[in-house]
């Protein structure tokens, strides 16, 4: 059983595809990062906001000051050039992954799937040996140069990315996705540009197409019949997701995922013809082999339970948002609502409403009208505010929200005392009303 096991994951491939995906990785990081500045992002994230929300337990996160975080993004933009180009691609990927989780716990107002995927595969490619080919690394260091790898890199990625598409689609399989409904709304927010896409047949090709490509699209992919086939839909997939919703380099990302789909001789001679192709197919397993077998399944196994949570946490993740992140649930809702917030002096019994707008940034409010925890946040900084003038006081929430263009319903407990409230990431809040989603149809544009 060890042999077989030992053979599934350390016979030896050519490495052409991770070395061409470190270099079109290298190219995402480098525009990520200098496109964070040159569009506003870090501006408008860091720099014009009085405070950011982070993730629920890392409020000691701050900011750089003054023009810190330009500098931050700029040093990034230089260590992503640094990866694909393979130069001191150890210490360029570890700091990419150390700054990218800095910022990415640092404000949740902007939060992507693609933000949680880039943080896992910058730690993830720390350790994989990206830079043994085709790098400045191994041109410096002739002892560095490989032209094999462990199969288990394959085994790692392929799975994950199984994990992600398939997440994906099994989140499509409620109500509003299957009925149309969701996708009728979400084409009419793209305005006159997209008429075509405001058609009763468009909706229907989006329903079918994004709720069976993300089901099917790895196993298509691995199948040879079927793999160019695969391709071509994967290429149109994203290249609409990008043109018609505007998500970042997330669908570039996801294209370069294709390389470990292609056979290994393709790989290597549609781009490191000048490399020599690796045909041996040796079983060399290597001295932390047990490290490396029970890291690969651990990881897989978390990314497989992680996203299930929500099944354990009381009422409607479409409702609560608990659960949502960090679980693959991509494009599948339209969140509105209006919050009014209060503060009550527990002494005198006097309440006073608190302007939330005039102190966040248009994504800030959006969220701090819609999501529970960046409203348990914000109850939390204003007792913190008042008790450092003295004052110990409740915090009241009176909101309402309306879910993929429904009536808006009552979202909030205004009675509670939000502040008081302990947060859990895997129990329900119970300042939170009941879901009405089952009782309330959308409303079709």
């Amino acid at each position: 059983m060890r042999e077989t096991i030992n053979k599934w994951f350390f016979t030896q491939v050519d490495n052409s595809a991770l070395v061409v995906f470190r270099m079109v990785y290298g190219l995402i990081l480098t525009c990520e990062a200098f496109g964070s500045i040159a569009l506003g992002a870090v501006k408008r994230l860091f720099i014009d906001t009085e405070f950011t929300f982070t993730f629920i337990g890392f409020e000691f996160l701050e900011p750089l000051p003054g023009y810190g975080m330009y500098v931050l993004y700029s040093a990034m933009g230089i260590a992503g050039i640094f990866i694909m180009l393979g130069y001191k691609y150890r210490m360029a990927m570890l700091f990419y992954a150390i700054t990218w989780t800095y910022v990415y716990l640092l404000q949740k107002s902007s939060y992507n799937n693609h933000c949680y995927l880039i943080m896992l595969l910058n730690w993830l490619l720390v350790f994989l040996p990206a830079h043994k080919a085709g790098s400045i690394d191994a041109k410096k260091n002739k002892e560095l140069l490989k032209i094999h790898m462990s199969r288990w890199i394959y085994i790692l990625i392929i799975g994950f990315v199984w994990i992600v598409y398939s997440y994906a689609s099994i989140a499509k399989f409620y109500p509003d996705w299957l009925d149309g409904s969701f996708e009728k709304f979400l084409m009419s927010t793209r305005g006159r540009d997209y008429e075509i896409l405001q058609q009763d047949w468009a909706h229907v090709a989006i329903l079918y197409y994004g709720l069976l490509f993300d089901l099917i699209i790895v196993p298509l992919l691995l199948w040879k019949r079927t793999r160019w086939i695969a391709i071509i839909a994967s290429v149109f997939f994203h290249l609409f997701n990008s043109i018609v919703f505007k998500i970042g380099v997330f669908p570039y990302l996801a294209l370069s995922f294709l390389l470990f789909f292609l056979t290994t001789e393709t790989v290597h001679k549609r781009f490191l013809s000048k490399k020599t192709f690796y045909a041996a197919r040796e079983v060399i397993v290597p001295k932390h082999a047990g490290i490396i077998k029970v890291f690969t399944i651990s990881f897989l196994l978390v990314m497989l339970v992680l996203p299930l949570r929500h099944w354990v946490i009381e009422d409607d993740v479409l409702w609560t948002e608990e659960g949502h992140r960090l679980s693959w649930r991509m494009m599948l809702r339209s969140r509105s609502g209006r919050a009014v917030y209060y503060v009550e002096n527990k002494e005198t019994g006097k309440r006073e409403r608190v302007n939330i707008k005039e102190r966040l940034s248009r994504k800030q409010f959006n969220s701090a009208n819609t999501k529970p925890d960046f409203m348990w946040q914000l109850a939390q900084r204003l007792k913190k505010e008042y008790a450092d003038k003295g004052e110990d006081v409740a915090v009241y929430i009176s909101s309402s929200v309306s879910i993929n263009g429904r009536p808006r319903s009552k979202f909030t407990n205004d009675t509670i005392d939000i502040a008081s409230q302990p947060w859990s990431q895997f129990k329900h809040a119970t300042w939170l009303m009941p879901s009405p989603l089952q009782d309330t149809p959308t409303n079709r544009p």
